[in-house]
């Protein structure tokens, strides 16, 4: 396993253009299906820190990563108890979201990462999301968007991983992203920071392509394109299995 992560580094290593320092990486898997029986996936991030100089030993480098999901607009609501039941009173509408979010790094995110680093990269959860803006009639919309977080953390689809990225020798790195079985499909971005006295000083971004399998996908696009189509599918079908066990059972009884 070492040969072949050593092998993968050197070729992501001949393709990184030549600079004082930079940094490669690679993914064990770039493609996800989304089948029937599927319960997750595990994605192996590994890379390594290119130089072309001395390691500095008063400014330690540190690595950050991040793989967001298709993002989107949504609206937020809050409820309240009303005569005795919920009600949704206020909304907000968040611009976009990614609809899944994991940071890893290999210290505390809010030691190794400035504010302006932050906010000019959105590398933090919060700095992913592109909050809304103060409507007149709702005095702290920030509310809207923590409450959005801690609904995706409960669905483990937002992953603050905390110090999770490994450094080996001041050069290689790896890390392991947990991809929950609630996934949607879609283009899932993979970043890897490169960091110094809170600064990004390189980035490198690779992609995770994940999309339904053939039939899954068929029974998706018939439900969604063709619905009566489809209902009929799924009532000929219940017949079916229906007279299927009831046939069984009284060749069992008999």
């Amino acid at each position: 396993m070492r040969l072949i992560f050593g092998m993968c580094l050197m070729l992501l290593a001949l393709t990184q253009v030549a600079r004082a320092e930079g940094v490669v990486a690679g993914l064990s898997q770039n493609n996800v299906s989304l089948t029937a029986n599927f319960r997750g996936s595990e994605i192996l991030v590994f890379g390594a820190i290119t130089r072309e100089t001395p390691i500095d030993a008063d400014a330690p480098l540190d690595v950050i990563v991040t793989v967001e999901g298709p993002p989107s607009a949504l609206t937020v609501w809050r409820k309240e108890r009303r005569a005795g039941i919920w009600v949704n009173v206020d909304s907000v509408r968040i611009r976009t979201a990614p609809s899944f979010y994991a940071v890893a790094s290999s210290g505390p995110l809010d030691e190794i990462l400035s504010f302006e680093a932050d906010t000019r990269n959105r590398i933090s959860i919060r700095r992913a999301i592109y909050e809304a803006r103060r409507d007149a009639g709702i005095e702290n919309p920030g509310e809207f968007t923590e409450a959005l977080i801690r609904i995706r953390e409960n669905a483990s689809l937002y992953q603050d991983l905390g110090v999770g990225v490994e450094i080996d020798r001041n050069t290689l790195f790896r890390t392991t992203i947990n991809l929950p079985k609630n996934l949607v499909e879609g283009t899932y971005v993979t970043n890897v920071f490169l960091i110094r006295n809170g600064a990004v000083i390189d980035r490198y971004q690779t992609q995770i392509y994940v999309q339904k399998a053939v039939f899954e996908r068929w029974l998706y696009n018939l439900a969604y394109e063709y619905p009566p189509l489809y209902a009929g599918l799924a009532l000929l079908m219940a017949v079916f299995f229906g007279w299927g066990a009831s046939a069984l059972f009284r060749l069992i009884r008999s």
